[in-house]
């Protein structure tokens, strides 16, 4: 029984009816040869491959051999069947080749097989998903072999055409119907009648020509070579067939020599009219399924063949009947299976290169001695335990290549009297013994992922190039008389030995060691052009090293650098990364003596200044690009880039810029791209028109009131001004035609009509408060909220994507994932797409996080189509969950990834993986490789193509590289404050502990996200970028249900709010039916779509990173809004009718002079009170407490008294997270256990909560010294402490005083009631 689309058959017609050639179809109903009624296989259209549908699955495991008589035997004839009986059966593989399949096969078996191997466990769910009808793109079954148009195009063409020989001017020639055939490198003519056994026409194209004939519709000339020249006229009915004709020719007139190539056509046997290219050079029959025996007798016709490439034909036994081509010089049979080579070989006399790679060789035979000129030996990835001694007779073998072979300890007699140059031993784990004799015609040495922790190269004396990456040395010796490169990355060198001095060395890369200082030679190397000494433990540099006359590029960072040598004298430097140490300075003459640097990046450093460019007006400076984010700089070093004149590319984010003035900006005209986020900016220079190549700017997490006119310039493609204080935006009537991306996210009080923006590829902006529906509002948990950014990489394509959903499902869940296709946007897309479904989906079948989590990454394999065949991407995903059935359960994360997308988890402030890599240095995954015949290349991929095992798509690599994923669950706890997802490159350019530090004190999501996009992007990466930073607030209670058992379930969340921070500004209105949303705190959590959620959780208030005030702050905790009702936990919040869920706010004050938030009487930080000079960030409370079955009196609260001493406030601070709480008094009986009394719940580990009391909702304004008010909230002084005091000029003393005089009648204002001040306990107050 089958499924439509489990056997497809290529001419439509059902199997058993004729005996005609059939493609594959399918039924879900019994298929028997002797039921006419059966129906339901699709008839496919003709000459073409069955279109990937819905019919595409054979799944039942009722069928049997039986079931199919003999339809899984092969006949005799290849292309044809019996007419006795059913048609042969083919499986074709994520839609590529189509097998025939063996006798002794059953197409059930062959389905089961590769579902078992993709990942799936249960022989169920194997069951349940060989019956779905979307397998079709991963494996089906065809009756009868099926036809592609695009691989029977190169095999030939050909059809029945009027044609005319000679020139169209001679009456004498006239058009005659003749059968014509495109096939090999000529064009054929033949009569109709007898177009195989009479006269035949053969036109050779290779250096011809193929024209048009414009007096003749759809009419083709084709024209041979040399002297005596033929022309062909061929007029074709349509024009569809006169276009697939003159591309397949004008293929071959354009080579240069006589070549052909048919790989991946699914060929069973060669095509013959392919042997009338008798002048054939290059044959290329790769990836097909040849037959050794019978298929390949007909070579030896080809008498001027010279190259042969066979290889991935799965030929079992070695092709004898190749040997009698005395003229081969190449030949290729690698992942051929071969167990041995005849000795036959040895009459291929002319062979120079001869490929064996990924068989099952354990063994040369002898007569390989006999091939005088063979150079290149392939024998990587075998079966060898021992050099062959064959090869002491192959003295012209110049190049060895054996990697992947377990030769143990090395053998080198067999290199007694060779001349080997190249030799290449990777994955062999051997050990290099002392025999420096046999080695000394190596020039190129070979010896990565060896696991060898000790290695004497100097054995080698004539070495040029060693490669010794990935492995365990700690001291590497060399001899330098002839060293041109050393590649010695990722080891544990600690010293480095190389004597003579290398006077040839050209290129050092010695990265990710633990080096300590570097040899004095490398200053006197003469022809020294490139040095990589990343990620070591270097203090300092040779003195006269940036003096090298020779030296281009040099790579040091991630080192303990404190000072770069001042000797540049003669430097020709054009790269200079000096990222990630220690600098608080660059030498003073940098750009004055090294006028051919081109590209600086001195980002993570400590720099307060950069150094000048010249002494004069004038410049020779050629720097183009500029890193400098994250350090020290102050508007100070503004000035000093005027003299790059040249300058294309300038990142000054997270420093401490307060202003960018436009005359400067004015002088960087050539200026593309620049990034000054996360600094003090209030408006970006109108200047910036000056530049007219400017295409990139982004500016996020500043202070920015003002839109720039940055949307007067026609090249501009990215606009990033998110996180800022935007009100207004003015925008041209017409847009850049080249516009991409335009981010205005975090700007809460931003109104912008944004229709008529659509036609942005990427424009974000938050979402307003009505645009959360009921429904997302209702089931939003409190203990999460994210935010997400994604950034093009250097070719302005968007390769990433990421998945938020804050509430996933029925129950309290989440789930946020970042997928990343390198170089392809189709898959990251699909993914984003289809991922959150299938999860969904898969939750029902399984409880089990490993089961569930591995079922939606395996099914999604098959969800990708057609384009996960070829293309492939990188997944992690992240799904919070909570069991509602457990009252004593926790919330849990649990984590997949594959590729290299990875997460990690902040706990306690340190990183905690939650994802691993699966490439070939995991043991367990090059074994599975191995076991596969793939071959590893010299850059790690998987056959050239990926070096991660295990990632989505890329099915064509099957079964080598699968979507089977990592799985890892962790219970959430106090101490978690947030997890990160990442794409590729955001983790190839910052470390997890880096990407912890740096967002740590981030109190924002969004901001946090942009923060690690726009480090990695500062840190020189050119890749898409992708990050999600989840912050997390779970309590003791989210563990320890607080309900009673036997009471009802609490009802769900209702619909609050989106929370807010409000902005009090002196000078400004009274608050309007507008709420003014501060922006000084990176950006308010008010939009869903960055992440954040319209809930019962507070919003981080007065954020403030430490970027923005130049001073480090305790990291702002956050809260968990539960219910205050009795028996209410963090699990079950009660919304009551008539109340909302408490809701933190901010108020901030301005003011000419301000307090710097410190306490009168005990001068320590006030709780909840944050200062960065110019404003006093005030966390308030605003919301309502009344509840249905206990209402509350509108009376004002008993103030308590204020006296406490200074260890209570100091042990508060410290308990609370520096959030103060006011004792309460004892409550009258019966009320002790209202809702609007009680704390909204414990303390938690990473936040803290301040007691419910009746006065929350008020708002005072205060002019006098700080007074604490009930339920530990404050208000800010006015007056200044004396020591604060401003040294004013005496220039300026009179307009001084005027602003003083004005602030103090505003003051005087500011001090009557309030409107508001004294309004009902039961009323919400909303400032606006």
């Amino acid at each position: 029984a089958f499924r439509d689309g489990g056997i497809r058959r290529a001419d439509g017609v059902r199997p058993g009816r004729t005996s005609s050639p059939r493609a594959v179809g399918g039924s879900s109903r019994r298929w028997a040869a002797d039921d006419a009624g059966v129906s339901g296989v699709l008839p496919p259209p003709q000459d073409k491959v069955v279109p990937y549908s819905s019919n595409s699955s054979l799944s039942r495991p009722s069928v049997t051999a039986q079931d199919l008589g003999e339809a899984g035997a092969p006949d005799a004839a290849p292309a044809c069947e019996r007419s006795d009986s059913l048609p042969t059966l083919y499986v074709q593989l994520h839609g590529d080749m189509a097998r025939r399949l063996e006798q002794h096969e059953k197409p059930l078996q062959v389905q089961n097989d590769f579902l078992f191997k993709l990942g799936f466990k249960d022989p169920w769910r194997v069951q349940e998903e060989g019956m779905n009808t979307e397998m079709g793109s991963l494996i089906r079954f065809y009756a009868g072999k099926p036809h592609s148009i695009e691989s029977s195009e190169r095999v030939q063409l050909s059809g029945t055409y009027n044609v005319r020989k000679g020139k169209m001017q001679l009456p004498v020639n006239r058009w005659r119907r003749r059968r014509v055939i495109l096939c090999g490198t000529c064009l054929i003519v033949s009569s109709v009648k007898d177009s195989q056994a009479g006269k035949m026409h053969v036109l050779p194209l290779i250096g011809g020509k193929v024209e048009e004939v414009r007096k003749h519709s759809h009419c083709l000339a084709f024209s041979s070579s040399g002297p005596q020249s033929q022309t062909y006229y061929v007029s074709f009915e349509n024009f569809t067939e006169h276009l697939r004709w003159q591309r397949q020719a004008s293929k071959m007139v354009s080579q240069r020599i006589s070549s052909v190539d048919l790989s991946n056509c699914s060929l069973e046997q060669l095509p013959p009219n392919l042997f009338y290219s008798q002048d054939l050079t290059h044959l290329n029959l790769k990836h097909n399924f040849l037959d050794a025996s019978r298929s390949l007798v007909e070579l030896q016709r080809f008498s001027k063949l010279r190259s042969l490439n066979l290889s991935n034909n799965h030929l079992g036994h070695f092709p004898l009947s190749i040997c009698s081509i005395a003229t081969l010089t190449e030949v290729n049979l690698s992942c051929n299976c071969l167990s041995s080579v005849p000795s036959a070989v040895g009459d291929m006399r002319n062979l120079q290169t001869f490929l064996l790679d990924g068989n099952r060789l354990s063994d040369l035979p002898d007569e390989l001695g006999d091939l005088p000129q063979l150079s290149y030996l392939g024998l990587t990835f075998n079966e060898f335990r021992q050099v062959p001694t064959v090869l002491e007779q192959l003295g012209a073998v110049e190049r060895l290549c054996m990697a992947g072979n377990e030769l143990g300890t090395l053998t080198l007699q067999a290199f007694r009297l060779l001349r080997i140059k190249h030799i290449d031993l990777r994955y062999t784990h051997f050990m290099v013994p002392d025999e420096p004799d046999f080695l000394r015609h190596v020039t190129h040495l070979d010896l990565r992922d060896n696991q060898l922790s000790e290695l004497d190269a100097s054995l080698f004396p004539k070495l040029e190039v060693l490669h010794c990456e990935r492995n365990h040395l700690g001291s590497l010796k060399l001899r330098g008389t002839f060293l041109k490169g050393l590649y010695a990355s990722s080891n544990e060198i600690c010293q480095l030995e190389i004597c003579p001095m290398p006077s040839n060395l050209t290129y050092m890369d010695v990265s990710r060691n633990r080096l300590e200082s570097l040899p004095e030679w490398l200053c006197d190397s003469k022809k020294l052009e490139v040095l990589d000494v990343n990620h070591n433990q270097l203090s300092q540099l040779p003195e006269r090293l940036l003096c090298s006359g020779s030296l281009r590029k040099l790579l040091a960072g991630y080192n303990q650098l404190q000072k770069l040598p001042e000797k540049l004298e003669g430097s020709q430097m054009e790269v200079l990364d000096i990222q990630h140490n220690q600098l608080s300075e660059l030498p003073a003459s940098l750009f004055l003596k090294a006028d051919s640097l081109r590209c600086l990046n001195a980002s993570a450093n400590q720099l307060e200044s950069i150094p000048p460019s010249s002494l004069s007006e004038e410049s020779r400076s050629s720097l183009q690009e500029l890193y400098l984010t994250n350090n020290r700089l102050t508007d100070k070093c503004v000035p000093m880039l005027t003299g790059h004149g040249h300058l294309r590319v300038l990142h000054l984010a997270y420093n401490q810029l307060q202003s960018f003035p436009a005359s400067k900006m004015a002088k960087l005209e050539e200026l593309e791209e620049v990034d000054l986020s996360g600094n003090r900016l209030k408006a970006i220079p109108t200047t910036i028109l000056n530049c007219k190549r400017m295409h990139t700017v982004i500016a996020h997490s500043n202070c920015i009131e003002v839109f720039p006119e940055v949307m007067q310039l026609s090249d501009m493609k990215c606009v990033d001004l998110s996180c800022n204080e935007l009100s207004e935006v003015t925008l041209p009537e017409n847009l850049p035609p080249k516009l991409q991306e335009l981010d205005l996210t975090g700007n809460p009080r931003l109104a912008l009509d944004h229709k008529t923006l659509d036609n942005i590829r990427c424009f974000r902006i938050d979402q307003s408060p009505s645009s959360f529906s009921a429904n997302e509002a209702s089931a939003a948990p409190a203990v999460w909220s994210h935010g997400y950014t994604e950034a093009s990489g250097v070719k302005n394509k968007l390769c990433v994507a990421a998945l938020s959903v804050n509430n996933f499902g029925e129950n309290r869940e989440a789930l946020y994932g970042v997928f990343d296709g390198d170089r392809n946007v189709e898959v990251p897309y699909l993914l984003q797409c289809t991922m959150g479904d299938v999860l969904a989906e898969e939750l029902h079948k399984s409880k089990s996080e490993e089961d569930y989590m591995t079922s939606t990454f395996l099914v999604m394999q098959r969800k990708l189509g057609t384009a996960g065949q070829k293309l492939g991407g990188s997944a992690v995903l992240c799904h919070i969950r909570h069991d509602p059935t457990d009252p004593g359960g926790c919330f849990s994360l649990t984590t997949a990834n594959v590729g290299k997308c990875q997460a990690i988890l902040c706990r306690d402030g340190k990183p905690l993986p939650l994802s691993v890599l699966h490439n070939v240095g995991v043991a367990e995954e090059y074994q599975r490789v191995r076991q596969h015949k793939a071959i590893v290349t010299e850059d790690n991929k998987v056959n050239g193509v990926t070096d991660s095992t295990r990632i989505m798509g890329y099915s064509f690599l099957y079964p080598s590289v699968i979507p089977q994923p990592h799985v890892q669950t962790v219970v959430l706890t106090p101490q978690d404050e947030f997890f990160i997802l990442g794409s590729r490159g955001l983790w190839d350019s910052v470390s997890p502990a880096e990407a912890v530090e740096a967002v740590r004190n981030v109190p924002d999501a969004l901001a946090a996200a942009k923060k690690l996009c726009t480090l990695a992007q500062g840190y020189g990466c050119g890749e898409s970028l992708s990050a999600v930073v989840v912050q997390l607030s779970v309590s003791e209670d989210c563990c320890c249900c607080c309900c009673e058992l036997g009471a009802p379930p609490p009802p769900s969340p209702g619909l609050f709010p989106p929370p807010i921070n409000v902005v009090i500004r002196d000078a400004l209105p009274p608050p309007s039916s507008c709420s003014e949303i501060s922006s000084e705190v990176s950006t308010s959590e008010m939009s869903s779509e960055v992440g954040s959620t319209a809930s019962d959780e507070p919003p981080q208030s007065a954020l403030l990173p430490e970027a923005h005030a130049g001073v480090s702050f305790p990291a702002e905790q956050r809260a968990v809004g539960g219910g205050g009702g009795a028996g209410s936990c963090a699990l079950h919040p009660v919304c009551l009718a008539g109340s909302f869920q408490r809701q933190l706010s901010s108020a901030t004050f301005s003011s000419a002079l301000s307090d710097n938030g410190l306490d009168s009487e005990d001068e320590e930080p006030i709780a909840g009170v944050f200062s960065n000079g110019t404003r006093v960030e005030v966390e308030a409370d605003v919301h309502c407490l009344r509840a249905r079955e206990h209402p509350v009196s509108s009376q004002p609260p008993v103030p308590e008294t204020p006296d406490r001493t200074e260890s209570e406030e100091a042990a508060d601070e410290h308990e609370g997270g520096g959030m103060a709480e006011v004792p309460r008094k004892a409550e009258p009986a019966g009320g002790a256990e209202s809702g609007s009394t009680r704390t909204l719940g414990k303390r938690r580990g990473n936040g803290s909560v301040a007691p419910q009391e009746r006065s929350h909702n008020l708002i005072e304004i205060a002019t006098d010294a700080p007074t604490r008010k009930p339920g530990g909230y404050f208000t800010a002084p006015a007056q200044p402490d004396p020591e604060d005091q401003f040294i004013i000029p005496p220039e300026l003393e009179e307009e001084v005083k005027e602003i003083m005089k004005q602030h103090q009648q505003e003051q005087q204002q500011q001090q009557k009631p309030h409107p508001t001040d004294q309004l009902p306990i039961d009323s919400f107050v909303t400032l606006m």
